[in-house]
């Protein structure tokens, strides 16, 4: 998908695409800041203020994205990259399971990491990619303000069976001892509906 990353790649400082017999190899930008993830890791979880300043970085980019007809069906922390500034800038990466609405059809195979991926697209039906990347989204949001997954089972985590059952329910809850406002709250349940045509939107 080297095209897909062209419309970026060409507003990096230093672009530089480097061609060898055997391999295609295109440098880009460092992110000094590395994962997202992993600065959740280390905290635990983060303020409202500074999840939501994440947040919304996240969905200008994804935003853009879905105006340029690309959908990313792969969202999630360990995706999302850091500048070294003070106020980090966020950087979305991995578009290898990227998709485009003009170049292909409607996606239908059930691509992701499981934790994140939307409920339609478990159901292993054409879906709108640019809705499965909303859900994503959400999941993302409900990470960095409660420092753990929506829909994995406290006491079995790691039990992706009963993940993809809570996923199909919209089985999840939000700790007592989380505060976060109505308002976010709010957005976190309009964002988890199963139904993707009921949804909240990018608009």
């Amino acid at each position: 998908p080297v095209h897909r990353g062209a419309p970026s790649h060409l507003e990096t400082e230093r672009p530089a695409v480097i061609l060898t017999p055997t391999h295609l190899a295109i440098v880009m930008e460092y992110a000094a800041g590395g994962e997202l993830f992993d600065r959740i890791v280390d905290r635990g979880r983060f303020s409202e203020d500074e999840a939501r300043y994440f947040f919304q970085q996240l969905i200008c980019g994804v935003s853009y994205c879905h105006h340029m007809q690309i959908c990313h069906r792969d969202l999630k922390l360990e995706n999302v990259l850091l500048d070294g500034s003070p106020a980090p800038r966020l950087k979305i990466c991995d578009f290898g399971y990227s998709k485009s609405s003009v170049l292909h059809s409607r996606p239908k195979s059930a691509v992701g990491t499981p934790a994140y991926i939307a409920p339609e697209v478990l159901r292993r039906q054409e879906y709108d990619g640019k809705m499965a990347d909303v859900w994503s989204c959400g999941v993302t949001l409900y990470v960095m303000l409660v420092g753990a997954y929506p829909f994995e089972d406290p006491d079995d985590p790691k039990n992706i069976k009963k993940i993809i059952q809570r996923i199909a329910a919209v089985d999840y809850t939000i700790p007592d001892n989380i505060l976060i406002s109505a308002d976010c709250r709010q957005l976190i349940s309009l964002i988890f509906v199963s139904n993707p045509t009921k949804r909240i939107t990018m608009k």
